[in-house]
């Protein structure tokens, strides 16, 4: 009887071993696939992310897109922006040459003018030599015809006397030199001219010299 109990024992103690051995095993299969879940799962999450990066990007790139569409002007805007810097070139361009002619003619004025004070110096030598009285009529009349010659080519260069006797005194076109009181002569009238003055165009080229009444 004790022999058939030892056997028994035995086997019983062979099966629990066969047993705690597989338990063993299950144990270890279960520890191994539990990190390679683990594993798999961050891996899908970063997938996630990324296609959701992929996502955002192509939004922000058709974007721009939609705004360059937007703000890019038709033909029509570009033809109509395109005239109208044309006629503002147009006008400036016109303004700037009505402008230059006008200095360059203040300017032609002012040099004419200048030149031809230079020769008033001549004229009142020739009033001069026509006031002498002389015996020589052969001199006087060359006299004459050289003051004829000049009075018309002052008169030709647009050169007018300035009209002084029996007119009212004007400080813009007279200069007075000399007062005198008569009874028979009207306010301010000039009567008497020392030295007669030119005008060329509306521009005094020299002040008629006179003598005021009154």
């Amino acid at each position: 009887m004790s022999k058939a109990k030892n056997d028994h024992l035995e086997e019983e103690n062979k099966e629990a071993e066969v047993a705690s051995e597989e338990i063993k095993e299950e144990t270890a299969e279960t520890t191994e696939a539990k990190p390679e879940e683990a594993a798999e799962k961050p891996k899908a999450k970063k997938s996630s992310k990324k296609s959701d990066n992929s996502k955002k990007s192509t939004k922000k790139q058709e974007e721009p897109k939609e705004e360059d569409t937007e703000k890019k002007p038709s033909a029509e805007q570009q033809v109509k922006e395109a005239n109208d810097k044309y006629l503002r070139l147009m006008a400036e361009y016109d303004n700037y040459r009505k402008r230059s002619q006008k200095e360059r003619e203040a300017l032609y004025g002012d040099i004419k003018a200048d030149v031809l004070n230079k020769f008033l110096p001549v004229y009142d030598n020739l009033v001069r030599a026509l006031d002498q009285p002389t015996e020589d009529e052969a001199y006087r009349k060359g006299v004459e015809m050289i003051m004829a010659q000049f009075n018309k080519t002052m008169e030709n260069l647009g050169v007018t006397e300035i009209e002084s006797v029996g007119q009212p005194f004007d400080p813009n076109l007279h200069n007075a030199v000399m007062h005198v009181e008569d009874e028979t002569k009207g306010e301010n009238e000039i009567v008497e001219v020392f030295q007669k003055g030119f005008k060329l165009g509306d521009k005094v080229i020299r002040f008629a010299m006179v003598k005021v009444a009154n």
